[in-house]
């Protein structure tokens, strides 16, 4: 069955940098697309960036541009993101994301703190 693994939770201090990962099984991970969301308490989980199958192609949220970064290594199954500069805006648990229609998969969530 699909699973996706994420990375542990962390705390980061405003300004820092940090590289969330999720490790996918269960399907054929290179011919998908996959998302990075995130959810803030109180709010509606949000799309934070996505990547199409090769890798190329990034789409991201206004509030992720030159700020994250997504990527791949199809060879490892795995799905990046790299979050610089990071604010109190940031902190919310990020979920990684699949979607097979007309099911949505998504990993056990990994909460981001932003905290000085």
């Amino acid at each position: 069955q699909v699973q996706l693994v994420q990375s542990g939770g962390v705390l980061v201090q405003p300004g820092g940098s940090r590289r969330l990962s999720c490790a996918a099984s269960g399907f054929s991970f290179s011919t998908y697309a996959m998302s990075w969301y995130r959810q803030a308490p109180g709010r509606k989980r949000q799309l934070v960036a996505r990547i199409a199958s090769a890798g190329v192609n990034t789409n991201y949220a206004d509030s992720a541009k030159g700020r994250l970064a997504i990527s791949r290594d199809n060879a490892k199954n795995t799905v990046y993101l790299q979050m610089n500069s990071l604010t109190h805006e940031d902190t919310a648990v990020y979920y990684c994301s699949n979607s097979q229609p007309p099911r949505d998969y998504w990993g056990q969530g990994t909460q981001v703190t932003v905290s000085s």
